[in-house]
């Protein structure tokens, strides 16, 4: 007897639950617990890495973090305004710009503005805005292409009305359409956050001292120190503290923005 089309779901399932059960099973029953316990949650470790990694490197995630975003939203909103300007040059240089900084790795743009700009203009900059130009520099062109998109997102009547008020189209844009478009792009937004979090691991590349450290070179250092891979767990683990709430945050702005639809 042939099945319907519910019961072959039904056994398609089975299959797949029964064969992830299998694997999982295998695993457990492969690995070496006790190698995988001082390999990775070595509590001794761990406890050695507080308060420090909590006091200064997470804390110095979170400034690299905010300082780059912070720049990388007002020069994106720039950009977003240059690419949609009527002015073609300046429409241009926004295309340009975006361009050239989605295509460079971040890895990069570190490693020009750490040490190839001191270099051939005889200035030393700070390094807190060292990290906040490059993650800013990166992160604007992305930001650009999302307040673009939130922009062109508002209706158009939105701006008719304005002028209609008597507004100047500089300012219904800054009164009207971007605090609207904002809303519209607060999930991608905070997005890119998540993401500039993580590429502030890039700071290494400057050379930090311990006070300096950032939560990816504060776990390489101990790593290399303790010869055990939990300093990178916790390390991970801090990038979460930070990294979920957001996402969590997303979802919900997602879920009200579609309910407001």
């Amino acid at each position: 007897m042939a099945m319907t089309r519910r019961q072959r779901a039904r056994a398609i399932r089975a299959v797949q639950y029964a064969v992830l059960i299998v694997l999982l099973l295998a695993i457990v029953l492969a690995a070496d617990w006790g190698e995988l316990r001082r390999a990775f949650f070595d509590a001794e470790v761990a406890r050695s890495l507080f308060p420090d990694i909590i006091t200064t490197a997470l804390v110095n995630t979170v400034v690299y973090t905010l300082l780059g975003f912070g720049f990388g939203l007002v020069l994106g909103v720039v950009l977003a305004l240059m690419r949609l300007s009527q002015v073609p040059p300046y429409r241009w240089l926004a295309v340009a710009y975006i361009e050239f900084f989605r295509g460079v790795p971040a890895l990069l743009v570190f490693i020009a503005l750490g040490f190839g700009v001191p270099l051939a203009f005889q200035v030393a900059l700070d390094r807190h805005v060292t990290v906040m130009l490059a993650l800013g520099l990166v992160g604007a062109a992305y930001i650009a292409e999302t307040m673009r998109a939130g922009i062109q997102a508002v209706p158009k009547g939105q701006m008719e009305a304005a002028r209609s008020l008597g507004m100047s189209h500089s300012r219904a844009m800054a009164s009207i359409i971007i605090p609207q478009a904002f809303r519209i792009v607060l999930p991608p937004l905070t997005n890119e956050l998540v993401l500039l979090t993580k590429d502030s691991s890039l700071v290494y590349l400057l050379g930090l001292s311990l006070d300096q450290y950032e939560l990816s070179k504060f776990g390489r250092d101990a790593l290399n120190q303790h010869r055990s891979l939990t300093p990178i767990l916790v390390a991970g683990v801090c990038y979460l503290i930070i990294t979920v709430p957001l996402g969590h945050l997303v979802r919900r702005l997602e879920a009200r923005s579609a309910k407001a639809r």
